[in-house]
């Protein structure tokens, strides 16, 4: 599965590559927020340090936008739309699913319905540029300083852990109670086993 080629590159570095912006995505936004807040703040969804929106963004963005490398302004204006789209139909999501939103760009100029801002579109032009021309090759020149059996391992241990975070909160968003869940298979079984005993 890891050595699998899609759109020109193995699975392998398209995991290795979703993590590492997952991980940055993250850190950035972070350290953003805590300047913009004047306090620590974790910006990810999960506890651990990683924003899954950028793995995201960072990847699909990259195989989507990589042939207009060698136009810093097609990239520009194409990375931020497309970026501005995405995080459009994300937060519109997020509303339907959870019935709030983990952004709000009500205070910024330029919004829409607090989704999205002419901010954040300016920068996610920047971004697309900086990923495509600059980051990216030192992304992948990275990914293959280890051996490919210690990177796959490390992919691994890190979308289990994700994982785990991930749906952790998730249940705890949509409040779903968990020993109550408990309480309510136990009774299921208990039922169950007097029933065929």
């Amino acid at each position: 599965m890891w050595t699998k080629e899609l759109f020109g590159t193995d699975v392998y570095h398209l995991v290795s590559a979703f993590i590492i912006y997952s991980v940055l995505g993250w850190f950035v936004e972070s350290i953003y927020m805590s300047f913009c807040n004047r306090r620590i703040t974790n910006r990810g969804f999960a506890k651990g340090p990683f924003c899954p929106i950028y793995g995201f963004g960072g990847v699909v963005g990259y195989l989507i936008l990589h042939p207009l490398a060698g136009s810093y302004v097609k990239l520009y204006f194409a990375g931020a739309i497309l970026a501005t789209v995405f995080e459009f139909l994300v937060g519109k999501l997020m509303v339907k699913l959870f019935g709030e939103l983990w952004w709000d760009y009500n205070d910024k100029p330029c919004n829409y319905k607090g989704i999205i801002c002419l901010e954040s579109t300016i920068a996610w032009g920047f971004y697309a540029v900086i990923i495509i021309c600059f980051l990216n090759g030192k992304v992948m020149h990275f990914i293959d300083v280890y051996s490919y059996e210690m990177g796959v391992r490390a992919c691994k241990i890190v979308i289990v852990l994700g994982t785990i975070d991930f749906t952790y909160q998730l249940l705890q968003a949509l409040h779903f109670n968990l020993a109550d869940s408990r309480d309510k298979v136990l009774q299921l079984y208990e039922h169950f086993k007097t029933k065929w005993n």
